[in-house]
């Protein structure tokens, strides 16, 4: 219909490189007559790739309603990859018989890629699984276990840490406490470990409290805090939604915020603008955490060698400390 060869067909459909602009009109004005459109199904045949990436969450199904970050990262891995054709999948495997399913249909070229997020140390044998299937995979956080041989994407978790901690330090504050993170995902890991290096000497075991990266289990380990250190006066949450469970217990307490115990969080979630006072937190750039996974699966579906990013934090201080 258009008059011109397959190939020339072919070069405009794959983004109109060396060809006529007399030929780009008659093949464009063919398309729209006919209503043509890519088989997606042939294309996949004749190049060996499925045209989609997984954005695979180990975590319970009501964590990425309940968890914005997971939400915020899967959105924008999504524009990533709409900008080159590609589409995403979203796979959810908290447990062993979804991981088994996962991991079957990632392996069976569904996917051309993995963007896997939240590594837990207790799906070590899932993410190894993934890593030994030989399917390109980038992890959002150190891959407990991996590090130096998969690929991943980052924020500076100790170093925003460090960040925070020396923050509340500068205000004359001497008993910082901190609600750790999971001890079995880098974040929780990395980010004790900033605090530990922030305070040095004035570091104490007694002043570290657990929690999940939830409000609730924020607001149990404010209440552990309280009891054994009632005259803490600084207290570091490895998450915004711990910290806002802290604000509350605080607030039931009868502690001021900040004159009597200054909070500080991480994330920079939206609810950090939201708590009373507003929440002074670590700003994680998640837009640009996924646009580096998604270019470095990319890269490495094109046959690169895995890579890694660390993105730098920004403390963001608001009313609470």
């Amino acid at each position: 219909m258009a008059g011109v060869s397959r190939g020339t067909v072919s070069r405009v459909l794959n983004g109109g490189h060396w060809v006529s602009p007399a030929s780009l009109t008659a093949v464009t004005a063919a398309i729209k007559k006919t209503g043509y459109r890519i088989n997606p199904h042939a294309r996949s045949l004749a190049t060996s790739r499925a045209g989609s990436a997984a954005f695979l969450l180990t975590e319970p199904h009501d964590q990425l309603f309940e968890d914005p970050n997971f939400a915020v990262l899967m959105r924008h891995a999504a524009e990533a990859l709409a900008e080159h054709d590609v589409s995403l999948v979203l796979i959810m495997a908290a447990d062993e018989d979804e991981q088994r399913r996962a991991l079957d249909f990632i392996t069976a070229g569904h996917v051309d890629g993995v963007l896997l997020v939240s590594s837990h140390s207790g799906g070590q044998k899932f993410v190894s699984e993934i890593f030994y299937s030989g399917v390109p995979a980038i992890a959002c956080g150190a891959p407990l276990g991996l590090e130096g041989r998969m690929g991943y994407v980052s924020a500076d978790e100790v170093g925003g840490a460090v960040a925070m901690v020396e923050h509340l330090l500068s205000s004359g504050r001497r008993r910082v406490a901190t609600i750790a993170g999971p001890l079995d995902t880098p974040g929780g890991q990395q980010r004790l470990a900033g605090y530990r290096q922030a305070l040095g000497p004035l570091y104490e075991p007694a002043l570290v409290a657990h929690g999940d990266y939830g409000r609730a289990s924020g607001a149990v380990a404010m209440q552990q805090l309280l009891a054994v250190a009632p005259d803490l006066d600084a207290v570091f949450a490895a998450s915004d939604r711990m910290a806002s469970g802290a604000l509350e217990v605080l607030r039931q307490a009868g502690r001021r915020v900040p004159e009597d115990v200054a909070v500080g969080g991480f994330d920079d979630a939206p609810l950090a603008g939201r708590t009373e006072p507003a929440l002074t937190t670590m700003h994680q750039p998640f837009r640009r955490i996924s646009r580096e996974m998604v270019r470095l699966l990319l890269a490495q579906v094109e046959g690169e060698e895995p890579a890694t990013v660390i993105v730098p934090t920004k403390l963001v201080v608001r009313g609470s400390a």
